[in-house]
């Protein structure tokens, strides 16, 4: 009897299916991979705003900024206004990295005839958030966005990449602070060099510890509103000498 049961079993276990392929995923799962591929750079973020963005005025000293998160989060409220008053134009999207940045310069700033440009970039290339970088990789794509913007009569403003820290979440691991320091030693030599404005916000936002000050972040990678009170009067002062004013 024993041996008939166990029989039963073993056949009954055999008699089941085999375990199909995974289920494919949802259109909803793949809808950001699908976006990534056919807009790598998301080209067309801004199109619809640029369209509408009328040629700059006689004697208008209008700015592009060219970035990332931390030059998109500079127009949310919750940071505080972006240069209220100013005819400056914020063209960050959250996550880029350069080679996305240069796929869309041309329609996001030389199109709009901007006199300035402040580019803020390479963290996410250090990051590796579309894969592996080097940081000759991130300087060549930044040698690209300044060569088309000097090309167009457009003065460049290259910023130096603000610090990270630990003191909210892990951030140096992903972003490790030789890494940033080292591009930003590029960056300041690149611009001495090329006669282009260097904009250093790493020096006023990071501490005696060589990381991002505690009190302007909340997450260790990206300022808070008091971080960018700090930030903007030094654009200010950058964007003047570009013009030189």
């Amino acid at each position: 009897m024993r041996i008939t049961l166990a029989l039963l079993l073993a056949v009954a276990a055999w008699a089941q299916p085999p375990a199909g392929p995974p289920p494919f995923p949802t259109p909803s799962v793949l809808a950001p991979a699908a976006r990534m591929i056919n807009d790598y750079g998301n080209r067309f973020r801004y199109a619809a705003d640029n369209q509408k963005l009328q040629p700059p005025a006689a004697g208008e000293d209008r700015v592009v900024f060219m970035g990332d998160s931390i030059t998109d989060n500079w127009g949310r409220p919750n940071y505080g206004a972006f240069f209220p008053g100013k005819p400056y134009v914020n063209r960050g999207i959250s996550g880029q990295v350069t080679p996305q940045m240069l796929l869309r310069f041309y329609p996001d700033v030389v199109a709009l005839k901007p006199k300035v440009v402040v580019i803020l970039a390479g963290t996410n290339d250090i990051g590796g958030n579309v894969g592996p970088m080097t940081l000759e990789d991130t300087e060549s794509y930044l040698i690209s966005m300044c060569d088309m913007a000097r090309a167009n009569n457009i003065k460049v403003v290259l910023a130096s990449l603000t610090p990270v820290c630990d003191y909210h979440r892990p951030q140096t691991q992903a972003r490790p602070p030789e890494k940033i320091n080292a591009l930003n030693q590029w960056i300041k030599e690149y611009t001495a060099k090329n006669h282009f404005v260097y904009l250093d916000y790493y020096s006023a936002t990071v501490d005696d510890k060589g990381f991002f000050k505690a009190e302007i972040t909340g997450d260790g990678l990206h300022p808070n509103a008091a971080g960018y009170q700090i930030m903007g009067p030094l654009a200010e002062k950058a964007i003047a000498q570009a013009l030189g004013k």
